[in-house]
């Protein structure tokens, strides 16, 4: 599974790509992502979680902007009562409730 989130920023990779090989890899990463996994959508569920993350980020002295994609994401998770696997786990630090876990990038395989 991915959150829908996730996959939002992944679909702004390529748009955001500064080379052609760079789109094209983004574009590939994206597509890969979308056969693999099926979304999970941000719900009313997640929405609610979300006021619990933004609030424990903030304790943590989280800036509001900075961090967004990361707590919806972690929100996702949350709701849904899933672990979040990632390979950047400081983008989720001082998320009270979350279990988080380490995996490698795909890149350093």
């Amino acid at each position: 599974m991915i959150s829908a989130v996730t996959l939002a920023e992944l679909s702004m990779g390529p748009h955001v790509a500064r080379s052609a090989s760079e789109r094209a890899a983004r574009q590939s990463h994206l597509h890969q992502a979308e056969a693999d996994f099926e979304p999970i959508a941000f719900d009313a569920g997640a929405a609610r979680a979300f006021g619990r993350v933004a609030a424990s980020l903030r304790s943590s002295g989280w800036k509001r902007a900075a961090r967004a994609y990361d707590a919806l994401i972690a929100a996702t998770a949350i709701a849904e009562g899933i672990p979040l696997n990632t390979c950047n786990p400081d983008d989720f630090s001082g998320i009270d409730e979350l279990d988080l876990r380490v995996v490698p990038h795909p890149d350093q395989r």
